[in-house]
């Protein structure tokens, strides 16, 4: 074992003990806040660097801010006590608790209900880079789009969209997938090889690799359960399946019948006067899933702006937990952290056989989130697989502008 991982190990027990029933108050000189960067220790001889901020929030406090390429990503609140700095990951249910060490913070990412293996990480203070550079400048600008293969464990091939952006040895870019995208992902080339990292608080995502002059990728991607080889070329027409294509209704339906609750218990369905004569967005989403978050921070205030035309949305969530605590803190946060105004209601855990069940109408269910268009008939207009989120660039934006084509034109129905 690691001497971080004892480290953290040792930490975690500190976290957990009580001092006479009360909570350290001892007066704080350290100041968390500023600049960080922080390096995960995923296995052994495995790190995976990050960047953050610790600053003041508009309203008091506290919070941590993760960068990833131009992406700047709320992750919670941060509270200091003796030695200690926590933060609250609440998105994802886990927290980075971490202890002082001189100009340094040590510790580890863990679940907040402790469950789980925890992650050991240091990080300093001041540091803006994210991967060291030697000196190694990149042999060529490999900006652009590639067709690539991941091959997992089990044998099984899933085709991706590998895009990337190059300035001097800085990369950034992201895999679009069937079921979602990579978001953003930051990194540098030296030479040939590449290295890339992201993280908002869930796990540390890591890639590594290497182009060839003839426009061929090679490399994994590294996580603690294993490493996922993946291998593509360059292709300007570079393409995924067409994602309204791929889940659809069963033979002989032409809606979704449910009745589900929402955190108050109140039952919810389609065939509500709410919904009659409009049309509506139904959501497949969990507020544990990364692409469903990219996917809320769009659908929040676009229904907001539309909402006047006759339109309504209903998210349907697939929780890692189902007791009502919990289900009541989860869709709270993500509530108020995206502004909904939209109703939520809980269906059962993230599993496909779940989604089967829970919606038998359903054929072919491959990804949350999965986005589905009722049309003022009260009838499945569309279904769309996955979601392309903002770190996808012009795949994005033709999905903002095919999405409100849809409803314009069911609007107008």
């Amino acid at each position: 074992m690691s001497g971080l991982a004892v480290l953290s190990q040792n930490l975690q027990a500190q976290t957990q003990k009580k001092v006479s029933g009360k909570q350290l108050s001892q007066k704080v000189s350290f100041d968390p806040k500023g600049l960080w960067r922080a390096s995960f220790e995923i296995k052994p001889g495995t790190e995976v660097p990050i960047n953050f901020e610790i600053g003041s929030k508009k309203n008091g406090g506290l919070g941590i801010t993760f960068i990833n390429a131009e992406e700047r990503f709320d992750g919670g609140n941060v509270t200091q006590s003796a030695d200690s700095v926590i933060a609250k990951l609440d998105q994802f249910d886990n927290e980075l608790a971490l202890k002082v060490q001189g100009d340094s913070l040590v510790g580890f990412l863990r679940k907040q209900d402790g469950s789980g293996k925890p992650i050991p990480l240091t990080a300093k203070k001041g540091i803006n880079y994210r991967f060291k550079s030697t000196g190694k400048s990149a042999s060529a600008d490999f900006s652009g789009t590639y067709d690539v293969t991941f091959k997992s464990p089990d044998g099984k091939a899933e085709k991706t969209v590998g895009l990337f952006k190059q300035n001097g040895n800085k990369l950034s870019g992201t895999f679009l997938r069937v079921t979602g995208d990579s978001r953003f992902l930051e990194g540098i080339v030296e030479g040939n090889d590449f290295y890339l990292s992201s993280f908002i608080g869930s796990s540390p995502a890591y890639y590594k690799g290497s182009f060839t002059a003839d426009g061929k990728i090679t490399g994994a991607n590294i996580s603690a359960r294993g490493n996922t080889p993946l291998e593509g070329i360059k292709n300007v027409n570079a393409a995924l399946p067409d994602a309204t294509k791929l889940t659809f209704l069963k033979e002989g339906y032409k809606t979704l019948e449910f009745s589900f609750p929402d955190v108050n218990g109140k039952k919810i369905s389609l065939s509500d006067d709410k919904y009659k004569n409009k049309v509506v967005l139904l959501t497949i989403t969990g507020t544990w899933c990364p692409n469903c978050v990219d996917e809320a921070s769009f659908i929040a205030p676009w229904y907001k702006e539309n909402r006047k035309r006759g339109i309504e949305v209903i998210a349907l969530h697939y929780e890692r937990q189902l007791d009502s605590a919990y289900v009541r803190k989860a869709l709270t946060r993500f509530r108020e952290k995206f502004g909904i105004e939209y109703d939520q209601v809980i269906v059962g855990k993230p599993d496909k056989q779940q989604v089967a069940e829970s919606l038998p109408a359903l054929s072919n269910f491959l990804s949350f989130p999965t986005t589905i268009i009722i049309n003022k008939k009260g009838e499945v207009a569309q279904i769309h697989t996955g979601y392309s989120g903002p770190a996808t660039g012009k795949y994005y934006t033709e999905f903002v502008k095919e999405f409100n084509k849809e409803i314009d034109e069911l609007v107008a129905q």
